[in-house]
């Protein structure tokens, strides 16, 4: 840190994001990327992008806002384009937060919530999760802060209700909520619907988990038109061109293509049931997930042992070491034949005990 970096931020501690290895060739099931390739259609259309490359890109985003207010069935206005679904979550902490909205998230969620609520000078609390790692609804009803919430949570792949989210939104008519729902393709239920409904919703999603976009970065959000509104004017006042061409048109791809998607989402379903299966008859705790990765902890083994004898058989999880999390890991649900090579590798790692 050099001695002209600003005060505001020498506490600041950054998010850490999972290993991207390039030395050694790893079955990579540590950051929940897809195991499938995008869209045919979503690459196409990004290389015909890129031969404008020379010019802006759009920073109305005018096709792929189309496309998706159809899919989801939401007005042109009720919608944002984001560099990934990150961008629009820190866009929520800057418009929504301050001293006199504070932010409240699980005490156990993306890791990403606090960063953001210390990078924009906001107060926030976290609110532990129940000793099974579930969210307590009661918790958040009428709570008067600025609620942000993974649902499905991550690392844990466990949900909240839709009937639950609306009574917390609803009990908090002052303060916008914000529901991620960045792995909401694999088995949760979306509370677009209800952005209709209540004018202090705010829904997030992105494009690199069930759309196999993570590299393009790319997310977006869903409100009423006001709350868009508010963060049109942060993208405005931030960088205009925050979606680059290629990106953009590739993310018309992927939604005009459902059949490669939904095709996609079911095989990594049917593949976390049965890695959760085979994990379990080996006498692990894995907390049911809807999401396209399971939380697990092995018997006999800690978690962070687990992570690197895997590590040294050319298998990637993700380990956390705080108190609570530290006996599990968050495994990506890749492949079938990637996940096979992980029950593999963990059977001999019990063997050798």
């Amino acid at each position: 840190m050099s001695r002209y970096f600003s005060e505001k931020y020498a506490s600041l501690v950054p998010y850490v994001p999972g290993e991207q290895p390039k030395k050694m060739r790893y079955i990579k099931l540590n950051t929940n990327e897809s195991p499938f390739p995008p869209s045919p259609l979503a690459v196409e259309l990004a290389a015909k992008a890129a031969e404008n490359f020379q010019l802006y890109s759009d920073p109305e985003c005018r096709e792929l806002v189309g496309a998706a207010s159809e899919l989801f069935s939401v007005g042109k206005d009720e919608i944002l384009f984001t560099n990934g679904s990150d961008e629009i979550l820190n866009f929520a902490f800057m418009a929504f937060c301050d001293g006199n909205h504070p932010a409240v998230f699980p005490d156990i969620t993306y890791g990403f919530y606090p960063v953001f609520a210390d990078l924009n000078g906001v107060p926030y609390e976290a609110i532990p999760l129940g000793e099974d790692f579930s969210i307590h609804v009661e918790d958040y009803v009428g709570i008067h802060k600025t609620i942000f919430i993974a649902n499905p949570n991550a690392p844990t792949g466990l949900t909240i209700s839709l009937r639950d989210i609306e009574r917390i939104v609803a009990s908090n008519p002052d303060n916008v909520v914000v529901i991620d729902e960045a792995y909401v393709d694999f088995g949760g239920e979306s509370a677009v619907p209800l952005i209709h409904k209540y004018d202090n919703l705010l829904v997030t999603q992105t494009f690199s988990k069930s759309r196999s976009m993570a590299g393009a970065r790319l997310g977006f959000g869903i409100g009423c038109k006001e709350l868009i509104a508010d963060l049109n004017a942060i993208k405005y006042s931030t960088n205009p061109y925050n979606i680059n061409s290629a990106t953009m048109a590739a993310g018309v791809g992927a939604l005009k293509d459902t059949a490669y998607f939904q095709k996609n989402c079911a095989a990594i379903a049917e593949t976390r049931a049965w890695t959760t299966d085979q994990l379990r008859r080996l006498g692990f705790r894995v907390i049911d997930s809807k999401a396209n990765f399971i939380f697990a902890a092995a018997p006999n083994y800690s978690g962070q042992a687990l992570y690197l004898d895997l590590k040294a058989k050319g298998i990637l999880v993700r380990h956390f070491e705080t108190p609570r999390l530290k006996d599990f890991n968050r495994i990506t649900i890749g492949s079938r034949e990637q996940m096979e090579a992980l029950v593999a590798a963990i059977k001999e790692l019990l063997q050798e005990q």
